[in-house]
């Protein structure tokens, strides 16, 4: 499955989740109507009393309403007391995966339930192969002892020293994410920028909180596909929409994308978009503040410089210590 497919199988499994709660139901009322034919007979009584107040409001005969609401509500607790008596109260009620929404995936007809965003989430994270890598790379496998503590004297610290800050940084950031806020992780490849923004995503998934992680070239194709061949995709808005509407974004790899006049533009309204709904962005480069400014447009390295925080990753490539199990103790 591809992205662009993803948003017509996941409307399809909740279209079938519907049907099966129906199946449900109905088997259930068959069932119940077979042993409990008294609850058959105030079922019938209900909806030919429910015809009849609508004809009563009508003519405006008020007392008639009056009295039909009355004798309706004496009708339903008897339904209620003989169903909690004999299978329970609950049991002629639609049994739904989200009670929200009722398994349609909005709310209110038009408003994306919580559920639906979460499931897209899940959905994108599985094509990106995300999950597997989250079980590996969070804080709780977040292993100092890769860091050198030797200080470097171009930062004044070690490796190691500005990683605990770097810990409680990314910690606190998603501890305190009601309070909006981005990051902007910069510096040498294998310096640990990924494996941070993986370790955010985990504890804000876990929490129920929407992320997508992206990196920039793999945005920057889904991009040039909604620009240059819209009529050829199933629901072409559904990936950009979900930029768009997650609490967090990651984008990951900024600067590895192949640059042109439209991804730059496209990136740019992404970020700006993000900072005036205020919706936290978490975006990791390898080039430096002054490669950004060289690299980007002006606007977009001033939105960056004025609403993110910037951590600079230094020292050894961790990915290379790690394969050959170099540990500084």
């Amino acid at each position: 499955m591809s992205y662009k497919s993803t948003f017509s199988q996941v409307m399809r499994d909740y279209e079938a989740a519907r049907d099966n709660a129906q199946a449900l139901l109905e088997a259930r009322k068959a069932e119940v109507y077979k042993n409990l034919p008294e609850i058959k007979e105030i079922d019938s009584k209900l909806a030919k009393m429910g015809a009849g107040l609508a004809r009563l409001a009508i003519s405006g005969d008020t007392l008639g309403m009056e009295n039909t609401r009355n004798e309706m509500g004496r009708l339903q607790e008897n339904r209620l007391f003989l169903l909690e008596k004999n299978v329970g109260k609950d049991y002629l009620t639609a049994v739904y995966r989200c009670n929200i929404c009722q398994d349609t995936g909005y709310t209110d007809g038009r408003i994306r339930c919580k559920c639906l965003n979460q499931r897209l989430i899940d959905e994108y994270y599985s094509l990106s192969n995300m999950k597997e890598v989250l079980r590996e790379e969070n804080f709780d496998t977040f292993d100092l002892r890769l860091f050198s503590m030797d200080v470097l004297p171009a930062e004044g610290l070690s490796p190691h020293a500005n990683m605990q800050t770097i810990y409680r940084l990314a910690t606190s950031f998603v501890a305190n994410f009601s309070e909006f806020n981005n990051l902007l992780l910069y510096g040498e490849p294998g310096t640990g920028k990924t494996f941070v923004s993986h370790a955010i995503a985990k504890d804000l998934l876990d929490s129920g909180r929407t992320v997508l992680y992206q990196t920039a070239p793999r945005l920057s194709k889904v991009l040039e596909d909604y620009r240059f061949n819209r009529d050829q995709l199933s629901n072409p808005d559904e990936m950009l929409a979900a930029v768009d509407n997650v609490d967090l974004l990651i984008l990951d790899d900024l600067g590895a994308e192949i640059s042109t006049v439209v991804t730059s533009a496209a990136i740019f309204d992404i970020v700006n978009q993000r900072l005036l709904a205020r919706k936290h962005t978490v975006i990791s480069t390898n080039l430096s503040p002054a490669q950004l400014e060289s690299q980007y447009s002006e606007r977009l390295v001033s939105r960056f410089f004025g609403n993110y925080q910037m951590i600079k990753f230094f020292g050894e490539d961790i990915r290379v210590k790690k394969k050959y199990g170099s540990l500084r103790m």
